[in-house]
């Protein structure tokens, strides 16, 4: 399911037109990410929580010539499911 999709179905799902649809789920994806770029948890009861790893400096190799090169720390966004999310997808198997 793309992002479209998402779309129509929450607002099928709400009864709300395809644009608030659209500018309710921006304005989630929008929150969610600006809580992460200050460094805090979201966390949605029974869905997961999304989060910030701050990654380690480390060294690799270029793939195309094999010299080594130093890979910088960085923050990445992670995400933990909930264990209501778990047990669903569980059941659908």
């Amino acid at each position: 399911m793309n992002k479209n999709e998402l779309i129509v179905k929450v607002a099928d799902t709400t009864g709300f037109s395809k644009a608030d649809a659209t500018r309710a789920m921006d304005g989630v994806f929008d929150s969610i990410a600006h809580a992460l770029s200050k460094g805090d948890e979201v966390r949605l009861v029974g869905f997961g929580t999304f989060s910030v790893a701050n990654r380690r400096a480390s060294k690799g190799r270029n793939p195309q010539t094999g010299a080594p090169i130093n890979i910088p720390a960085s923050k990445q966004p992670k995400f933990k499911a909930g264990k209501a999310l778990r047990d669903k997808v569980q059941k659908k198997r």
